[in-house]
């Protein structure tokens, strides 16, 4: 009797600091959130395997994850995308493995964003890395660490306490985060402005910006100061080894049927500034196009286009962004670029 009444306690002291430390950081305004991790990105990356060509696959960086709404974009084509984009990475690595090691021949759209674009094909490279190590995990997970992902969705979804990230930057406050942030070595960025996340996440990758970053514009300025010491501290574009190497997967792809479609999302304010002033559009953009001979979209070729909201300079918000899809995709619809679509 003793032992099942010290159970019964421990259980509700357990429940009364579970509600407690949940409910004090929700007042605090974290909220439950998914992590978009390499499992997240393996579940979807699966998907390709039974793609047609009929099929939408999404490449690129964060401005691909935010700016294409995948609801809007389904509504529009009857296709839903596959969202294969990767936060403050380069997209070489997840085209090639979609190039290389699969036969899909449907649509591709890789977007470009020219600091992470034209940055580097050194392997351990921080924007190379982090798109290859999502294609390698996809290859190597086992199927304890496809358990282990599922039966965290239902966490991840409903307790802000224990919302991660792989980012060692990150400003949760689960017990990983906070172990990332123990400055050991030079894993931190020396003098990098806390980068706070601003995205909602869902199962399926479709992303967009958190209403606190369209609202308080304290709060997108620090996001706008990560930036800025991003756009100081990187090195400089290796244009001619990145080009080459997207040149030679591009040319396979479009030779056995493939549709590959270029995008540049919009950027502005300082973001715009330092991009004009590193990788001029004629230089980096217009020769890309050139060479691969693909469907191109650059934003700033479409008056729609000219004031749209970029609360923290490099990506859409929420209204916007939906915007943006599918003003996009009536653009592409009218140059044929969309064979898949169902008003085609």
């Amino acid at each position: 009797m003793q032992l099942k009444n010290a159970l019964f306690i421990a259980l509700i002291i357990s429940i009364i600091g579970l509600i407690s430390w949940e409910s004090y950081w929700r007042s605090q305004g974290k909220t439950a959130n998914l992590d978009d991790n390499k499992d997240l990105w393996a579940v979807q990356r699966a998907k390709v395997d039974k793609a047609t060509e009929k099929g939408v696959i999404l490449t690129g960086s964060s401005r691909v994850l935010f700016d294409i709404q995948l609801n809007d974009w389904e509504n529009e084509t009857g296709i839903r995308p596959i969202q294969l984009a990767a936060a403050g990475a380069t997209p070489l690595p997840i085209f090639s493995d979609l190039v290389n090691n699969t036969n899909f021949n449907g649509t591709i759209i890789v977007g470009v964003t020219p600091p992470l674009f034209f940055s580097t094909t050194f392997p351990k490279a921080d924007p190379w890395e982090r798109a290859q190590s999502k294609v390698e995990h996809y290859y190597k997970r086992t199927y304890a660490q496809r358990f282990n992902h599922a039966l965290s969705i239902p966490l991840q979804q409903n307790l802000a306490l224990i919302s991660t990230t792989e980012e060692i930057w990150s400003n949760n406050i689960d017990l990983k985060s906070l172990l990332n942030n123990i400055k050991i070595g030079n894993r931190m960025p020396e003098g990098m402005p806390p980068f706070y996340e601003f995205n909602d996440t869902a199962l399926d990758r479709n992303t967009k910006m958190t209403e606190r970053t369209v609202n308080d514009t304290a709060y997108a300025n620090t996001i706008k100061r990560v930036w800025g010491f991003f756009g100081k501290t990187s090195p400089p574009p290796d244009k001619e080894s990145t080009t080459n190497f997207f040149i030679k997967d591009a040319k396979k792809f479009i030779d056995r049927g493939g549709n590959l479609i270029l995008l540049r999302c919009p950027s502005t304010g300082g973001f715009r500034i330092g991009e004009n002033m590193g990788m001029p559009r004629e230089q980096f953009w217009d020769e890309l196009v050139e060479k691969t001979k693909a469907h191109s979209y650059h934003f700033e070729d479409y008056n729609q286009f000219k004031n749209l909201e970029l609360p923290e300079w490099s990506h859409l918000s929420p209204k916007d962004a939906r915007f943006f899809t599918t003003e996009l995709i009536k653009i592409m619809k009218a140059d044929g670029a969309l064979s898949n679509s169902k008003t085609q």
